[in-house]
């Protein structure tokens, strides 16, 4: 029996192997943008590719469709897919030893500036400008600047093409109770805390819940109070935890955590979190939109019908989304760069990433993605646009800059000190002053101990 694919393009499904073959045939090159092959090239027969990248959405449907870019290029791909932190603990280590183990991985967010200006990976503009390796319909373009700004170095070069673009955004899921009580879906942070505490146990559920990496879901409430984690990155890494503005943020978040979270809320994972939301035993959330989108999925949401979305609120300060950009890049000890970027320009090309959106991927990073009817049409729900708030969010990043803290090659060290402090405040092991010090000593000596001048 033949095996057929499909393939999504202009708003059609096709076969993909009748793609394949007539692009092939026409000399035009096909969706692999190879041009001009003949039907029985395989131009990188013979080459195994070791790829790594974090389990997510992204890797779980691509992992099926690799057998046909081997099938196509003659290469054998193995495609590791460890855990988010057991992938970022090898990445780092083997990128930091300049080894040939990868040759394809994620640039991660909160690694990117440590591993691009540690000269770790290999600057891709060659390859995206070289007419023989990069077709035209590539389109470097089509990428939200947002999404590439993060995979630059100093020099200015692209070194990660983006798979993913991540923004925190908030959700309430039953919006029907709130408005029941007068009120609307919650803009600043003095809203967000009096829905809470009007919403908390209601309808049996908590009034807040979110996940425990607090290095990521507490930094916007922090910058929205007026604080942040560095006096001015990337330039001055001076940390800025024990600030008025850090303490009473801190105080703030763990207020909304410790009165109006579910039992255990510190905790609970991303994925416990939204379970909790979509089941009805939480109202509001502050996470990112690949998790809080999952609330208009009938399927598997008690909440659909009620859940209502918006933008992280907004405090005295201003309003500051959290945005999580990841990207595939080349370990500089590649010995297979030229058969990577072909993978990672499969992995990334327009037709590879719109199958992907058909199929459901929820953190797109082409414009020609976010702007396509199926993937509008599927992040619109109750007569609110995801999609319209991620891409509202991920321009506001861009200009504001103010996402520059988590590039910074030591922040990992940094996160995990926020966790702490957010974990004792909330148990009540410290005061928000007493945390926040402890974050800020144990920040400056970490920084130290990684080289920072502080």
């Amino acid at each position: 029996m033949t095996r057929t694919t499909y393939h999504y393009e202009g708003g059609l499904l096709v076969p993909r192997r009748k793609l394949l073959v007539s692009a092939l045939a026409a000399g035009a090159g096909s969706v692999l943008g190879f041009p001009a092959l003949a039907l029985d090239s395989k131009p990188l027969k013979g080459v195994t590719l070791n790829t790594s990248l974090y389990s997510s959405p992204y890797s779980k449907l691509l992992r099926p469709w690799i057998p046909e870019f081997e099938e196509a290029t003659g290469a054998k791909v193995n495609f590791d897919t460890p855990g988010f932190p057991v992938y970022n603990q090898r990445a780092d280590l083997e990128l930091s030893t300049k080894g040939a183990a990868f040759d394809a991985v994620n640039v991660t967010f909160i690694y990117s500036s440590r591993w691009i200006n540690s000269g770790w990976l290999t600057p891709l503009d060659g390859y995206i400008n070289d007419p023989n390796k990069t077709p035209a319909n590539f389109d470097i373009r089509d990428f939200l600047e947002g999404a590439l700004a993060p995979e630059r170095g100093r020099d200015g070069q692209l070194y990660g093409i983006p798979w993913q673009a991540e923004v925190t955004i908030a959700a309430a899921s039953r919006f029907d109770v709130l408005k029941q009580s007068g009120l609307a879906f919650p803009d600043t942070t003095d809203a967000w805390l009096e829905a809470a505490k009007l919403l908390n146990r209601k309808e049996r559920a908590a009034g807040f819940v979110t996940d425990n990496h607090y290095g990521w879901t507490f930094i916007p409430f922090l910058q929205a109070f007026g604080g942040d984690v560095f006096r001015k990155a990337p330039d001055d890494l001076f940390p800025t935890l024990d600030s008025p503005e850090a303490i009473a943020a801190a105080d703030y978040f763990a207020r909304l955590l410790r009165e109006y979270g579910p039992d255990g809320v510190v905790s609970y994972t991303s994925d416990q979190a939204v379970q909790s939301l979509k089941a009805g035993r939480s109202h509001l959330s502050v996470q990112g939109q690949i998790n809080l989108s999952q609330l208009a999925d009938a399927s598997s949401s008690k909440v659909a019908a009620s859940a209502a979305w918006g933008q992280v609120p907004k405090g005295v300060a201003g309003r500051f989304p959290g945005t999580a950009i990841h990207g595939w890049g080349i370990p500089v000890g590649s010995k297979n760069k030229d058969a990577a970027w072909q993978f990672i320009r499969w992995a990334t090309s327009k037709e590879t990433l719109q199958r992907a959106v058909a199929a459901g991927y929820g953190s797109p990073t082409r414009r020609s993605d976010i702007d396509s009817p199926i993937y509008r049409e599927r992040q619109r729900a109750n007569g609110y646009d995801i999609a319209a708030l991620v891409t509202a969010s991920v321009d506001l990043s861009a200009k504001q800059g103010h996402m520059k803290y988590r590039t910074v090659a030591a922040y990992p060290q940094v996160d995990q000190q926020i966790n702490k402090a957010i974990e004792l405040i909330v148990t009540g092991q410290r005061t928000p002053e007493q945390a926040m010090k402890q974050a800020q000593t144990a920040s400056i000596a970490e920084l130290r101990r990684a080289g920072v001048s502080v």
